[in-house]
């Protein structure tokens, strides 16, 4: 028999148990640095003024372009905003 319910923490202990061994998204990044070195990250500015996927997307190949995708980038930003031209004229 499982004695689950004996090992149950609320949700304070369970809050202060993930804290001690947590490494928060900020301290990491999977796939380069191209963001670790920004003052604001991109993702933090697209949640904090509720863009939507298309402009989000945007500003993250326009705040990266010169630390990793070069042209490239600039070109799928242009890329999201034809889209959501497009979106926004069909309305």
């Amino acid at each position: 028999m499982n004695n689950w319910n004996q090992t149950m923490l609320t949700t304070n202990e369970y809050i202060a148990k993930v804290m001690e061994n947590e490494t928060f998204t900020i301290d990491k990044q999977v796939g380069g640095t191209h963001y670790t070195k920004k003052s604001i990250q991109p993702w933090d500015y697209i949640y904090e003024n509720n863009l939507c996927y298309f402009t989000g997307n945007a500003v993250k190949y326009l705040s990266r372009w010169k630390d990793k995708g070069g042209v490239e980038d600039l070109k799928k930003a242009i890329h999201y905003i034809e889209k959501l031209i497009e979106l926004e004229e069909g309305k």
